[in-house]
């Protein structure tokens, strides 16, 4: 049994797949925002269902589109954080590695989230009752199976296929890089969760929408995400423009403590 907000989430995300492969099946123009991100009317259609479905809940959202609109809610209590199209610049790309991403905080900290990749049916979720991965299949979710953490075994990073940092190389030579892992959105987070890649280090810039369902996801399977202070990432920040630092995912609390230090010495 799912828990019934997680389940709304999912709802959600589904309903937002829809809208966002009926754009993406023809042709489409993609506009600049303010801060020069591309956005399509695949993300605000997106938002607009979601937004429909979470408003049962009585809960505010702090949605990327909202947001760009100047629509800010209160954030003094729990809190949905929406992303209804992470990885636009994979979209626009047509390379299948974009996300419907959907948290609820409480105390700012992500304690659910749901992750959804429409051109794939990948679904993700992470709540108390831990972290899951299944399939989307005709609007149905199918073969939902639990998944866990690998922190063992030789290390294999995910790296962002649309954004780079020169500290990453070197990072990958201290820290003994088997092999890195490149995907595009949040699916970075999921693939820590499912046991594929064991580490995510940051060095660029990212929003609180494009981590925070993908946080709940590995806390819940067991993972930690941390900023450069080692704690946990939280949401609602309007003063910092709603921006994360720069931050690390690790399959362990030893491993994100050895990929923290790093991070710190190649920054001082």
């Amino acid at each position: 049994m799912i828990d019934p907000t997680t389940s709304l989430m999912i709802r959600a995300a589904i309903a937002a797949s829809t809208e966002i492969m009926a754009v993406y099946a023809r042709d489409f123009t993609a506009v600049s925002k303010t801060d020069g991100s591309p956005v399509t009317e695949a993300d605000q259609r997106a938002e607009a269902v979601i937004l429909a479905h979470l408003a049962q809940s009585g809960i505010p959202v702090l949605g990327e589109e909202s947001v760009a609109a100047g629509i800010i809610p209160a954030l003094d209590g729990s809190f949905f954080v929406v992303d209804p199209l992470d990885g636009t610049k994979e979209f626009i790309k047509r390379n299948g590695e974009f996300t419907v991403n959907i948290a609820l905080t409480d105390g700012g900290r992500p304690r659910s989230g749901v992750v959804l990749a429409p051109a794939t049916g990948e679904l993700f979720w992470g709540d108390a009752d831990g972290a899951s991965a299944a399939r989307v299949v005709d609007g149905e979710v199918v073969d939902a199976q639990p998944i866990r953490v690998e922190p063992a075994g030789p290390l294999r990073i995910v790296a962002s296929r649309s954004h780079g940092h020169e500290a990453l190389a070197e990072l990958c030579d201290t820290m003994q890089v088997e092999r890195d892992v490149s995907v595009g959105s949040s699916l970075k987070f999921c693939l820590l969760a499912r046991g594929d890649a064991q580490l995510y280090p940051r060095f660029t810039p990212t929003s609180e929408w494009d981590t925070a369902a993908g946080q709940a996801v590995l806390e819940a399977a067991g993972g930690v995400v941390w900023g450069l202070d080692g704690k946990p990432l939280t949401c609602g920040h309007r003063d910092k423009s709603f921006l994360n630092g720069f931050f690390l995912a690790a399959a362990s609390e030893s491993l994100g403590r050895k990929c923290l230090a790093e991070m710190q010495r190649l920054l001082a």
